[in-house]
């Protein structure tokens, strides 16, 4: 006959007490796992949440910067960056005014890329003024200022020499694109971003009387230094560089066009934008108003005696 001991005045036999504790012992047990099983899968999703949240600021971070990029420059770079694999990428900034995030040394250099920058322009008031702007040189670099047909660059020393928004504002634009030419390394990249000679925007702007031209600046461009002198030299134009290009042996790789336009305030872009297009009209398009900007990818051979594609 089986033991039996009174609990709370019933008759339960011995071993069905020992078993009932230990399935009590064994529920605790599993209640205990429960927990730090639970407390592990909150740590791994506040884990999970931290990677991902890191994870989209980087995304946006260089969706920030990418939308800076020029597609045709910035390829272009980073194609080049297998011949200059063991040293620095040496760049040319030619202007103050040259938007050098078009060509995505930022990400380059995320990436681990070496990136020496370098800034040259004319030495004027206006140029002063952009310089004293913290967000214009968004990269470290040494910057020289001088006259741009002698400022001392040395020979074959830059990757990549990148201008725009420089050679129609300046006289003897030959000049000044031979020391740029000079200071480039063979099979290096002159990127070129030229106003159009030829077309009505360059017109109207050569045409203008300067009093109406500061007046217009002010308005469409508030708050910033200018307007620059509306110089336009031929070199300026489709016809100029393709000549200087086959006269100096240059590889002219790619080549595009762009139409820029004011859009604010309202009106007064509006009546400039009509102005442009009557000129585009009453030329018969010799002045056109399809665009109003040149881009350039031309290349110096290795081979001085390389023909122009």
């Amino acid at each position: 006959m089986l033991a039996q001991q009174r609990v709370d005045g019933v008759a339960v036999p011995v071993g069905d007490r020992v078993r009932k504790r230990e399935e009590r012992a064994v529920q605790d047990e599993r209640a205990v796992d429960n927990q730090q099983g639970a407390g592990h899968a909150q740590e791994a999703v506040q884990r999970a949440r931290h990677a991902a949240s890191t994870a989209r600021q980087a995304a946006a971070t260089r969706a920030r910067r990418t939308q800076g990029e020029r597609e045709l420059f910035a390829q272009a770079v980073q194609d080049y960056l297998y011949q200059a694999l063991g040293r620095p990428l040496c760049v040319l900034r030619a202007g103050c005014r040259t938007p050098i995030g078009e060509l995505g040394l930022a990400r380059l250099r995320d990436s681990g890329y070496q990136v020496i920058l370098t800034m040259v322009d004319q030495d004027t008031t206006l140029n002063r003024a952009i310089l004293a702007d913290p967000a214009v040189r968004t990269m470290p670099g040494p910057v020289m200022l001088g006259d741009l047909r002698s400022v001392s660059l040395p020979p074959r020393s830059f990757d990549v020499v990148y201008s725009a928004f420089l050679l129609e504002h300046i006289p003897n634009a030959a000049l000044v694109l031979d020391r740029f030419v000079t200071a480039l390394r063979p099979g290096g990249l002159l990127l070129l971003r030229v106003q159009d000679r030829d077309c009505a925007a360059a017109l109207l702007d050569r045409k203008t009387p300067e009093p109406l031209r500061r007046a217009l600046w002010a308005r469409l461009h508030p708050g910033e230094p200018g307007p620059f002198p509306a110089v336009y030299d031929p070199l300026t134009s489709s016809r100029g560089i393709q000549a200087y290009a086959a006269a100096h042996g240059l590889v002219v790789n790619r080549r595009e066009t762009a139409r820029t336009a004011p859009q604010a305030p309202v009106r007064l872009a509006a009546a400039v934008r009509a102005t442009r297009a009557l000129i585009g009209w009453l030329s018969r398009g010799q002045r056109t108003d399809a665009h109003d900007e040149l881009l350039y990818v031309i290349r110096k051979p290795e081979d001085r005696f390389a023909r122009l594609l």
